[in-house]
């Protein structure tokens, strides 16, 4: 078992170190685009239509405004072993991933609470 971890961490780290010497492996994203994906496969449904999360469907997972790095994400979503099922890229392309991680990008961050009137009471 611990063999097999540390396999698996060298594996990641000599990919990590082949992207980081040939550049990203993955193009910006649309943000249009992004936000069309997002929902069409259905990420709305446990993250929230802004990636707000929801701690019925997401365990509270927050998505936006600040996303994992590009490829960190791509690699969670392929590899995920957790609540979320991991989609492979005959189901959900890799630029369709690039896409909806700068639509969640775009998404600005809401305002301090400490602005809000409602909340300052």
């Amino acid at each position: 078992m611990t063999r097999t971890i540390v396999c698996v961490a060298l594996a990641v780290v000599a990919a990590g170190t082949v992207l980081l010497a040939s550049g990203s492996a993955f193009a910006a994203g649309d943000v249009a685009k992004g936000k069309a994906s997002f929902m069409k496969y259905g990420c709305w449904q446990c993250h929230g239509f802004l990636g707000q999360g929801s701690v019925a469907t997401s365990a509270g997972k927050v998505l936006a405004p600040d996303p994992l790095p590009l490829e960190a994400f791509v690699a969670f979503v392929r590899s995920t072993n957790r609540a979320m099922p991991p989609y492979r890229e005959a189901v959900l392309p890799d630029a369709d991933l690039a896409d909806i991680h700068a639509y969640l990008s775009s998404i600005p961050k809401g305002p301090d609470y400490k602005t809000i009137p409602l909340l300052k009471d």
